[in-house]
């Protein structure tokens, strides 16, 4: 494994400034994923769809984002993370416009593929730029603040959704998305500095032979297991705590709203303290943080199973401690995995966010489904099984992060 950088691989920028920019950079694909559902009634009743065919709006988002940015990165590799920041944010505000025009929900759904690639550039080179900038153990710490926003977004996004919904129709929500992605693209033109100093020229078989390179170092295959499993509680959680709230608690909508706040809160304090000590306490330490964290989360949800102690309160509750863990390892995970080779950061940065995205939508769907099939017994249980297995596997790559950074300190004392 690469030695961490004991000084900036370019000059910092104002720190306040340049923490703001990035945050705006990367909520911007996030705060777009879940701004309209409260406006999905209105959206079926406007285009004469289903709920299915309005559903896919949000299903081709993540496979565009996915996609994307095992493009994004290696691209960025090549001309630089400004230029293609800047064009994500053009084509993130023509999507928006797309959207607004959009005639048929076929239409709709190919200008939110649009939208989401835009979006994505920010999403996966703002991790690339921290990189770019600090060393390794402060880029968890400063991935740690950015990340701040991205967990804001989904969190807000839907009451204020809601708010325009019923002022402004359906379309309030597109409305806002354009203004603020032209806001960013301004910034972004304006003010973002290019922090790549290792451009280099890529083509398709570069592109490939980069990836089959960063596939052969293992600690990348450790920092990303311990970051996608962690993420893998939240998506378990994500695809089934609905259902679960309103099949076996018999919660309203409402009220299920406001305790799935309970795991974006935990993420942001999480995220907070990262940003405060990761530099201090190291990436393994702030890893394993996070995972048993995570972990212990996930285990007061089996006492309460087994139990049956569980009501709906006591139910979410345990989820503070996912969002906690995930805010807390997840930044250090990522640091660790896009500091392996400094050379292909944007490539890795890519990689990691298909396989969080990808691993997400598997877990959540699996849940999902296994709920409504009465799979393992029903209620809660096919939802805390699969964030059991995650659970496990994240604690394996732990121990392997340990293991990796004990042998990488031995090779460096020779």
């Amino acid at each position: 494994m690469a030695s961490d950088l004991t000084a900036h691989t370019t000059r910092e920028p104002k720190r306040i400034a340049f923490v703001v920019m990035l945050m705006g950079i990367s909520t911007l694909s996030p705060f777009a994923m879940n701004i309209y559902l409260p406006s999905v009634d209105g959206m079926m009743s406007a285009f004469s769809a289903t709920a299915a065919e309005i559903q896919l709006t949000l299903a081709f988002y993540f496979i565009a984002i996915a996609v994307a940015q095992i493009f994004l990165g290696p691209i960025s590799d090549q001309f630089g993370r400004r230029p293609v920041i800047v064009a994500g944010m053009v084509l993130f505000v023509i999507g928006s416009v797309l959207c607004l025009m959009a005639p048929t929900v076929e239409a709709l759904i190919a200008a939110r593929i649009v939208q989401a690639i835009g979006g994505g550039a920010g999403l996966v080179l703002a991790r690339a730029i921290v990189r770019d900038v600090y060393g390794r153990d402060k880029a968890a710490s400063m991935i740690g603040y950015v990340a701040m926003g991205m967990a804001v977004a989904p969190t807000i996004g839907p009451a204020i959704g809601g708010f325009l919904d019923a002022h402004y129709g359906w379309r309030g929500g597109f409305v806002l998305m354009l203004i603020f992605g032209i806001g960013v693209t301004i910034c972004a033109w304006l003010f973002l500095p290019e922090t790549n100093q290792h451009k280099k020229a890529v083509s398709l078989k570069q592109i490939g032979q980069g990836y089959a390179d960063l596939f052969k170092e293992k600690m990348f295959w450790v920092f990303c297991g311990a970051s996608t499993f962690m993420a893998w509680l939240y998506f378990a959680y994500l695809g089934g705590a609905p259902f679960v709230a309103a099949g076996v608690f018999n919660m309203a909508p409402a009220e299920i709203g406001l305790y799935l706040m309970v795991v974006s809160i935990g993420y942001i304090i999480g995220n907070f303290i990262t940003g405060r000590i990761a530099a201090r306490a190291g990436i393994a330490r702030m890893i394993a943080l996070g995972v048993i964290t995570g972990v212990f989360g996930v285990s007061l949800l089996v006492v309460g199973t087994l139990t049956d102690s569980l009501t709906g309160p006591l139910f979410f509750m345990p989820m503070f401690f996912i969002g906690l863990g995930n805010g807390l390892g997840i930044p250090s995970a990522i640091s660790g995995a896009v500091s392996i080779r400094p050379d292909l950061a944007g490539t890795a940065s890519g990689m990691l966010s298909f396989l969080q995205v990808g691993a997400g939508a598997l877990v959540s769907s699996a849940v999902a489904y296994m709920f409504s099939a009465d799979i393992a017994g029903g209620g809660e249980m096919p939802m805390i099984l699969v964030m059991v297995v995650g659970g496990v596997f994240g604690l394996a790559c732990v121990l392997a992060v340990f293991l990796g950074e004990r042998q990488d300190t031995q090779y460096e004392d020779r």
